[in-house]
């Protein structure tokens, strides 16, 4: 199942276009490199240690993610169809706006932080140096990551094609919505 940053690459790409959704995959993919570095920095140890922090991060977290959703819940709202030229135009998202949306996604994530705290350090041997395995394995992630974004952005494009009836965009935006809620909540209720 694809995670919040997948689907808003996947949604950006439906509403703008691969093109555009490679701001949102650039702010995401930053996302992931500070988290998993700082990760390999032991933040993750901090978060561990202080579970307070971990639920001031994990409740900031749950919030942004339902923002998104009831943004894109209120997108139903606007949608059109190609054909019906009294609607106007849907807007051009700017693409510091992009990015910024795509970073807040990725970092308001805590668990991403415990999944590389537990995931990075298998991969890691102790006894030889510690740096160039560091950097191996940030470029391996992040490089399936961005297969990953590009798969789902290509597909977000290939959907826009089907999602041309008002009604069809009414459904996505709702389920969408319905998914970054979703998203936000099980965040929410996580107990780590």
């Amino acid at each position: 199942m694809p995670g919040p940053n997948m689907m808003h690459v996947l949604s950006v790409s439906v509403r703008h276009g691969v093109g555009r959704s490679i701001a949102v995959m650039a702010g995401c993919m930053l996302a992931i490199v500070l988290v998993v570095s700082a990760s390999l920095g032991g933040m993750a140890g901090v978060l561990a240690a202080s579970p307070r922090l971990f639920a001031v991060l994990r409740v900031i977290g749950a919030g942004y993610l339902v923002f998104l959703g009831v943004r894109a819940w209120m997108a139903r709202n606007v949608a059109h169809d190609d054909a019906d030229d009294d609607l106007p135009a849907r807007p051009v998202a700017a693409t510091r706006d992009l990015f910024r949306d795509g970073f807040l996604t990725g970092i308001s994530n805590p668990k991403l932080l415990l999944f590389a705290a537990a995931f990075v350090p298998q991969f890691v041997n102790p006894a030889a140096a510690r740096l160039p395995q560091y950097i191996l394995l940030v470029v391996t992630f992040a490089g399936v990551e961005a297969f990953w974004y590009g798969v789902y952005a290509t597909g977000g494009r290939l959907l826009s094609a089907w999602l041309r009836t008002r009604r069809v965009q009414k459904v996505f935006a709702l389920v969408t919505g319905a998914v970054f809620m979703g998203f936000g909540a099980m965040l929410l209720a996580a107990h780590v």
